[in-house]
């Protein structure tokens, strides 16, 4: 019994510690809302309007800066996908220009993109990007759902896991958007930027902001929405919220096209497994029935 109640302990430890190393890692991390996602959970799709929708202030707004280098014209006409038609995609690729070559002289050319390509970056290279940023150099979009994300500590994660809840990465784009803020008079006139109260890669260090708990930091991207920066035709409110769920939706999808797909195929291993096991479990049954235990 002594020993059961020193495990017990010892497990109880374990969790305050791991309930409280995210937060002392961070000092005063962003907290970051959930929001409500049409493709959260085991059941989830794709809201085609919402995908469409956020591509066009990806388009319109950030494809000035933010490149898409893993995504191809022909995926926005794919299943699973904005479900642009054949034709729509074909216009928009055509919108851009690619570099090819090289040519029987041996040089370079530029020619309108088709569907098998990719989208082109913004920039040529990255030093080109730092130089137009001021020195910063704005991530590629491909992937950034799911490599930037706000995880929670324990034992909300557990929580997490058993939800099949995964959408923290849209769930801080969103946040990170919508976040800007006056900077606060403590940082004092030296702060250059623009403050975010949701930047994960912020730092408030300065003694006469600690009473404040603020949280989030200097961010050198300024605030890139506005209401009725861009035009929606289908009633949707075009407000910052609403643009930036779409485009944190949008980005999802480019970082996860088969995510559908997947989802339908784990439901289905799911019920085979359960299937499978009842199946053993009465075959074993059986076989050991006149056997004397």
């Amino acid at each position: 019994m002594s020993t059961m109640i020193k495990m017990v302990r010892a497990f109880a430890a374990v969790a305050v510690v791991a309930a409280a190393a995210p937060a002392l890692a961070a000092g005063n991390p962003p907290h970051i809302e959930r929001q409500q996602w049409s493709f959260a959970g085991p059941f989830g799709t794709y809201d085609r309007a919402q995908l469409q929708r956020g591509f066009k202030v990806y388009q319109e707004v950030c494809a000035a800066c933010h490149g898409l280098r893993l995504v191809a014209f022909r995926n926005l006409a794919e299943e699973g996908g904005p479900s642009f038609t054949e034709e729509q995609a074909k216009a928009i690729a055509a919108e851009y220009t690619v570099e090819d070559g090289p040519n029987d002289d041996g040089d370079m050319y530029e020619r309108p993109a088709t569907l098998a390509d990719r989208f082109p970056s913004p920039f040529p290279n990255e030093q080109a990007a730092r130089a137009s940023n001021g020195g910063a150099y704005p991530p590629d979009f491909s992937l950034l759902a799911k490599a930037r994300a706000a995880h929670r500590g324990f034992p909300w994660f557990v929580f997490d896991a058993f939800t099949q809840y995964q959408e923290q990465g849209p769930d801080y784009i969103h946040a990170l958007l919508t976040g800007y803020e006056e900077a606060p008079a403590c940082l004092g006139d030296e702060f250059s930027g623009y403050y975010n109260k949701a930047f994960l890669g912020g730092s408030i260090t300065e003694e006469a902001c600690k009473d404040e708990h603020l949280t989030g930091g200097p961010i050198g991207m300024a605030p890139p929405l506005s209401d009725e920066l861009v035009e929606y035709t289908d009633g949707t409110p075009m407000t910052v919220d609403q643009y930036s769920a779409d485009v944190a939706a949008f980005m999802m999808w480019a970082a996860e096209p088969h995510l559908e797909e997947r989802k339908k195929t784990g439901f289905r291993v799911m019920v085979f497994l359960i299937v499978f096991a009842g199946l053993l479990y009465f075959t074993k049954k059986t076989l050991w029935r006149n056997v004397e235990h």
